[in-house]
């Protein structure tokens, strides 16, 4: 289902297959993409192109949700210029039903059959107008399926307005709009996950009036009275906030990972003028984990039914069930490691065969997209969204410095690079060009690759069958990140900057730091960075990997600090330990 563009929407499908496997009664809402997310193309000048791919419903694992005359079950969300019906697609995550909606409908006008048709559309007008049919239809979707949730879980801003549809409810049954508002918001949980200013939604009020005037008078409020439920100050001037409207309408609140907690708290204290402390700030963090039936590769669990027991999985968030990872030999686990190594290898020549064989694609970039890739040589990966703020091209802060890095006789490295940028961030798609004229030149010998299309088949491939998992974000602007957990549940070693969950996992032990574990208010440069980076691949990780082989040429030191990761981090990095943190700390609060 290509309806996500990258980790948080990862995220949210792992949330769903956890809450199957703990048998938690969770209801999924979102919307059905027509377009899905698009494909990615790299231009022989490394410009990225999207290709949208209009999804053929009838091949896809969904059906639609009937009434009981057997026609479509629709709900309608009134705008002040019209009224648009959606219908409702069922999907069932293992035991979970996630709710899709969808506005293709032949009544609705030519411009609102386009709402669902594409995530992340660039006309904030549309933009707005999902959000709205999100919050407020996803609500009245889940009452004409006959839910009454005691908890509603909003999974960043984008579904805000669901808390003010709970209120609408109330006061249309003659509850003030005041007494509405304490009354549901107990039962609404927000969880932020971006400090970044751009995944943080705030419209103009030309837009609230464009597409809400209707609605703040039954809710029983002036429109002056509307806007101050999210009202945001910015430079060019004042803007209604999702987040906010979603942080003032919530009692459960979190931020992903324990620094981003902190940074959460200082960004939003001006919410609560009374506390003086940015640390008593009413936001909490808990910190975000993948699904491990989904991520781990198949040979590593036929490993560990054999060493582990074979009830390990369903006691895999409980640290002494790794405490066994030492009765592991470690050529049983190099075997599965380099298995992995030459299923990726052979996944990626052969997907630049199918490419090379479609023409359009130059002889440079065949080579660029891996064809001479060796399973027997340290592996690099570096894939996941490439916005800015994630620094894709810091390795490249000295080309020369890395050339000389990876082309060394008897020790050489090689790099894989894939995501996708936004459609419209250029300065992402800057990036990405940056890199592939890099991986392009002759002089790195093929050993930078960079493989377009990234979606969660390549990432499976990736996060199993690389040695090494990159991951260089300035910080503090990685919320979490959840790919470099993904690697590791697969014995793959993080070497990664000090945010986000990697703060939090890191020992000394089980993986490398790229720069220091800095002070939030510490500046550290690009440049220092990428020293750290050179320095650590160059004296540390390479000499680990190459020396020091014991028979059959395993090495041994680098296997034992795989093992090292695999103990520390996968039963504390899984949905598993994520989701009972919601239930015990969010999601039971909320339903008393």
């Amino acid at each position: 289902m290509p309806i996500y563009s990258g980790g948080l929407g990862v995220l949210a499908g792992d949330h769903l297959k956890e809450a199957s496997d703990l048998g938690l009664p969770l209801v999924g809402v979102g919307l059905m993409y027509a377009e899905g997310y698009f494909s990615q193309r790299i231009s022989e000048d490394g410009w990225q192109v999207a290709v949208n791919n209009p999804l053929t419903f009838d091949d896809l694992p969904v059906q639609p949700v009937l009434d009981k005359n057997g026609e479509l079950l629709k709900i309608t969300v009134n705008f002040p210029d019209c009224s648009v019906n959606a219908c409702i697609w069922e999907l069932r995550v293992g035991r979970i039903p996630l709710y899709l909606l969808d506005t293709d409908l032949d009544e609705n006008a030519p411009n609102d059959r386009k709402l669902t048709a594409r995530l992340y559309w660039s006309d904030i007008d549309l933009r707005i107008a999902q959000e709205v049919l999100l919050g407020v239809g996803g609500v009245r979707a889940l009452r004409a399926l006959g839910y009454e949730p005691s908890v509603w879980h909003m999974n960043e801003g984008h579904a805000a307005f669901l808390t003010l549809e709970r209120v609408r409810e109330l006061v249309a049954g003659g509850t003030p709009f005041k007494k509405a508002a304490q009354k549901t918001r107990g039962n609404n949980v927000f969880t932020t996950h971006t400090p970044v200013p751009a995944g943080n939604d705030e419209f103009p009020l030309w837009l609230i009036d464009k597409n809400l005037s209707n609605y703040w008078g039954e809710l029983g409020l002036t429109r002056d009275q509307f806007i101050d439920l999210a009202r945001s100050h910015q430079a060019w001037g004042e803007t209604f906030s999702m987040p906010i409207l979603a942080l003032r309408h919530s009692e459960g609140r979190n931020a992903v990972s324990e620094l981003h907690g902190r940074v959460s708290r200082r960004m939003w204290q001006f919410l609560w003028p009374e506390v003086k402390e940015a640390e008593d700030v009413p936001i909490t963090s808990i910190t975000n984990g993948v699904h491990t039936g989904t991520w781990m590769a198949r040979r590593l669990r036929v490993l560990y039914d054999k060493y582990l027991g074979e009830d390990w999985l369903d006691r895999l968030d409980e640290p002494e069930t790794w405490d066994r990872m030492d009765a592991i030999p470690e050529a049983e686990l190099w075997a599965v490691h380099m298995h992995l190594k030459r299923k990726l290898v052979f996944y990626v020549l052969n997907r630049a065969r199918t490419r090379w064989m479609a023409g359009g694609f130059h002889p440079v970039q065949v080579i660029a997209s891996g064809t001479m890739l060796d399973p027997y040589v340290l592996t690099v990966g570096f894939a996941r969204r490439f916005a800015t703020y994630k620094r894709a091209t810091l390795v490249f802060d000295d080309l020369n410095r890395l050339l000389d890095i990876i082309n060394r006789p008897n020790r050489p490295v090689q790099v894989i690079f894939s995501g996708k940028a936004h459609p419209d961030d250029e300065p992402g798609k800057q990036f990405i060009q940056e890199v592939y004229r890099a991986v392009k030149k002759a002089e790195n010998g093929g050993r930078l690759v960079f493989l377009e299309d990234y979606d969660i088949n390549l990432a499976r491939y990736l996060v199993q069958g690389v040695d090494v998992w990159m991951n260089n974000p300035g910080r503090p602007t990685e919320a979490s990140g959840t790919s470099g957990m993904k690697a590791a549940l697969n014995g793959v070693l993080n070497f990664s900057v000090l945010s986000g969950w990697w703060r939090e996992a890191y020992n000394g032990e089980n993986g490398w730091a790229i720069g220091p574990d800095a002070d939030l208010d510490a500046v550290v440069s690009d440049e220092a960075d990428a020293d750290s980076l050179y320095d650590t691949l160059k004296n540390e990780i390479i000499p680990l990997y190459y020396t020091d082989r014991g028979a059959n040429d395993i090495p041994v030191k680098w296997v034992t600090r795989m093992k090292k990761s695999l103990r520390t981090i996968t039963p504390l990095f899984g949905t598993r330990r994520m989701l009972k943190e919601y239930v015990e700390r969010l999601y039971l609060p909320a339903m008393k």
